[in-house]
C-alpha cells in the first residue's frame, strides 16, 4: 500500500470511528448506557457488531472516549473564553452563555457524562479501557483546575467575594451538571429558559446579582 492509500485508509478509519462515537452518544443519551446493546450501535451505522471492535475494545471503552471528548470540549471552550475576556465577570457570563449554546448531540453527550461519571472511579482490567478511563479522569482534573484558577483570580481582583475556589468550582459545575439528569432535547421546557434560570443561579452562587434586562453589568 502506498502513502496516498494509507492516508485515505486512515481518514476513512477516523471518520467511521467518529460515526461510532456519535451513534453511541445518541443511544446512551436517549436509552441509557445499560439499556444499549453494542449491536444496536452497529446497526445504527450499518455495520456488523464485530466491526466495532476495530475501533473500540468494548462498549465501556467507547463510553470512556465519549466522556473524555465531552470534558475536553467543555474545558477547551472555557479556556478560550477566559483567555480572551480580561474582565472576570464578563468572562463568567460569556462562559455561561457558551454552556447553553448546545446542539441536540451536545445535550445527549452531557446526559451521558453526568449519568455515567461515577464509572470513572472504578479501575478496569483492560489496558485500553483503563487508558481511556484515566484520560477522562485527567481531563476532569484539568477542567476543575482551570475553573478554580479562574475563580481564584477573580477573587484576588475583587470581582467576586472570597471563598474556597475549589469548593466554589465544584458547586458551580454541580449546579450545571444537575440539569442533564432531567433535561431532554425537545422537552416541555425550552433550553433558552433553562439557560436564563440557571445563569442567574450561577451568578448568585459566585456572589453576583443578576443583570437587569436591557442593562450591562458595570465592572467593579
Amino acid at each position: 500500500m502506498n502513502s496516498a492509500q494509507e492516508g485515505q485508509t486512515g481518514r476513512r478509519g477516523r471518520s467511521k470511528r467518529q460515526e461510532v462515537l456519535i451513534a453511541a452518544t445518541e443511544r446512551f443519551g436517549r436509552d441509557g448506557y445499560e439499556h444499549t446493546k453494542w449491536a444496536d450501535i452497529a446497526a445504527d451505522i450499518g455495520v456488523g457488531a464485530t466491526a466495532l471492535y476495530h475501533y473500540f475494545e468494548s462498549k465501556q471503552h467507547c463510553l470512556y472516549e465519549i466522556m473524555d471528548e465531552a470534558i475536553e470540549d467543555f474545558r477547551s471552550r472555557f479556556v478560550a473564553i477566559v483567555a480572551d475576556e480580561r474582565d472576570p465577570v464578563r468572562a463568567f457570563e460569556a462562559v455561561m452563555a457558551e454552556c447553553f449554546d448546545l446542539s441536540e448531540h451536545d445535550v445527549l453527550r452531557n446526559r451521558v457524562l453526568v449519568a455515567e461519571q461515577g464509572r470513572l472511579s472504578s479501575p478496569s482490567s483492560s489496558e485500553r479501557e483503563e487508558q481511556a478511563r484515566l484520560a477522562a479522569r485527567s481531563r476532569m482534573r484539568e477542567l476543575e483546575f482551570a475553573w478554580a484558577s479562574f475563580l481564584a483570580t477573580a477573587m484576588r481582583d475583587g470581582a467576586i467575594p472570597e471563598t474556597d475556589p475549589r469548593l466554589l468550582t465544584r458547586a458551580v459545575l454541580g449546579l450545571y451538571n444537575s440539569i442533564w439528569h432531567w433535561y431532554r432535547p425537545n422537552g416541555i421546557i425550552a433550553l433558552s429558559r433553562i439557560a436564563d434560570y440557571y445563569t442567574e443561579l450561577a451568578l448568585a452562587l459566585i456572589g453576583l446579582p443578576p443583570v437587569a434586562p436591557g442593562l450591562e453589568r458595570t465592572a467593579a
